[in-house]
């Protein structure tokens, strides 16, 4: 019983090193490089009609991006981050080096929601894909979508969210397509007088 008990414990020492060798070299790789991030706030209007505040960490550049919420080991409910990126197109997160669970909601480029991947696994290094494109992705607490009845097609308000930011987007074009179009039947006029 006693050579059980030094087993236990002995494997239980070494699960811990082996945990720390994983996660050690991932740390070192951001060692004394870790991101800093600006701070905002952002709402999400729901279905229901209610509007729910969150404060966020604002992940900009691709340094901040990779790091992401990676070697955290807790946030505040109210907590989140918004990773933005240049251009609208399908996105894959994953959990790497990631110690809470998280819900990821994919936002496209007006600041709908177009998917949320509820409670991601820690360390998966399973792809979270958006499932189409997409300008931003909101990481929250795992249950925060469920908790608020967060879904798909509820809306981000966030000041990087708007068409003239995302000039690919429908609403752009419509506007350039009147634009070109006034401008072409303004040259004909031209002409026609002329």
């Amino acid at each position: 019983m006693r050579d059980f008990k030094g087993f236990l414990s002995s494997l239980v020492i070494a699960l811990a090193l082996l945990g720390a060798a994983i996660v050690a070299p991932a740390q070192a790789q951001f060692a004394g490089q870790l991101a800093t991030f600006e701070t905002g706030e952002l709402s999400i209007e729901t279905a229901d009609g209610r509007t729910h505040e969150f404060r966020i960490e604002i992940a900009r550049t691709p340094d901040q991006r990779a790091q992401g919420l990676m070697f955290r080991r807790h946030m505040a409910p109210d907590a989140g981050m918004l990773f933005l990126f240049e251009r609208v197109e399908e996105r894959g997160m994953w959990m790497k080096n990631t110690f809470i669970p998280l819900d990821m909601l994919f936002i496209d480029e007006t600041g709908r929601i177009v998917r949320i991947e509820q409670r991601t696994v820690p360390h998966s290094l399973r792809a979270i894909l958006s499932g189409g494109p997409v300008a931003a992705v909101l990481e929250l607490n795992a249950g925060t979508a469920s908790r608020l009845a967060i879904g798909p097609g509820d809306r981000v308000i966030y000041p990087a969210f708007n068409e003239t930011k995302f000039p690919g987007t429908l609403q752009t074009n419509r506007r350039l397509e009147t634009f070109a179009a006034s401008r072409i039947l303004s040259a004909s006029t031209s002409q026609v007088l002329a």
